[in-house]
């Protein structure tokens, strides 16, 4: 069990496999890309399977969330996948991407028993797309979301982070669109993650704004507490169901006494949080050649520490020096 002194437990294991991405996101990264990692410091296939069987058949881990980065761009991610559907007991396994190359990747992780995926999409219009993401592949975007549904990757969620100036007047266009695919969709507060520290409090569009916008064109009955349990995102129905849309409120309503996550960077450190400036190092007991038990006991140290909650709303916090894409989201 991964329990820490406030009593959380957690159960659900993000795992960036990557800190690569074929995009260049305005709120992720600069234009210019970042210094990758080096490949031997990245896990390989085998300690990626290892720490995953350690953490679900040792320290009670019953969901796995594949992470990037951009995680399809990982060589071999289906095998990963296939590996670990093949635990006992089995997780549920999910994937974060931005949805280029999902169009030719869905149905094969499906088979390899990826049970669903959620995708990045800010934007309807592809000009803004761009401008975004700096890349032309909006298109690309909407195919391998197709491809998700049709391979049957579902609930498929869509991930959307709204920017002043760019996007924000989306919101209800973004809603209707997904409701009419049948898509789920999750609007994100932006957080402070971006490689450069840009990030300014003042400037952001907050749950309140996204749920006022929302209200123009539909009425959302909130689904409950109980319903939430410690997912991150307080969801509504959308004019009385069956669809929902949630709001993760990271910065303006924090969900940390609910938090049921542990963290493996694709350099196998242990994070506690998404805004830790700490990490714990497994790839190093991995090689020296602890056992089991050994980095089951390290996992369990890191997390005994996890602090209480993130810090965003405290004046003195300050951003990680890692950026979203080395952490993982």
């Amino acid at each position: 069990m991964l329990i820490d002194t406030y009593g959380r437990v957690a159960t659900d294991l993000r795992v960036s496999l990557t800190d690569r991405c074929n995009l260049r996101c305005t709120y992720c990264m600069p234009e210019e890309g970042l210094q990758w990692l080096a490949k031997p410091d990245l896990l390989t296939d085998d300690e990626i399977v290892r720490l995953i069987g350690i953490a679900v058949t040792e320290l009670g881990v019953t969901e796995v969330r594949f992470t990037g980065g951009e995680p399809l761009l990982r060589p071999g991610l289906v095998g990963i996948v296939e590996r670990c559907a093949a635990l006992d007991p089995r997780p549920r396994m999910s994937l974060t991407t931005n949805g280029i190359g999902l169009e030719r990747t869905a149905q094969a992780l499906r088979d390899a028993g990826l049970d669903r995926v959620n995708v990045s999409l800010d934007t309807l219009r592809p000009e803004v797309f761009q401008t975004m993401t700096r890349r032309k592949r909006h298109g690309d975007v909407l195919r391998g979301l197709d491809a998700a549904r049709t391979a049957g990757l579902t609930p498929v969620k869509v991930n959307a982070v709204l920017m002043p100036g760019l996007n924000d007047d989306e919101a209800p266009d973004l809603l209707a669109w997904a409701v009419e695919n049948g898509y789920e969709l999750r609007f994100i507060e932006q957080m402070p993650l971006d490689a450069q520290h840009g990030w300014k409090r003042d400037g952001m569009i907050t749950a309140g704004d996204i749920l006022a916008s929302l209200r123009t064109r539909f009425t959302l009955t909130p689904e409950g507490e109980e319903e939430r349990g410690s997912a991150p995102a307080e969801r509504w129905l959308v004019d009385g169901g069956p669809a929902r849309v949630g709001v993760i409120a990271s910065v303006t309503r924090p969900f940390c006494r609910a938090c049921d996550r542990t963290r493996l960077t694709a350099d196998g450190q242990v994070r506690t949080c998404l805004f830790a400036r700490e990490e714990s190092d497994l790839r190093g007991a991995l090689r020296s050649g602890a056992p089991d038990e050994e980095i089951a006991r390290l996992w369990r140290l890191a997390m005994w520490g996890k602090k209480a909650g993130s810090g965003l709303d405290d004046p003195s916090f300050l951003q990680p020096d890692r950026p979203m894409s080395a952490i993982g989201g």
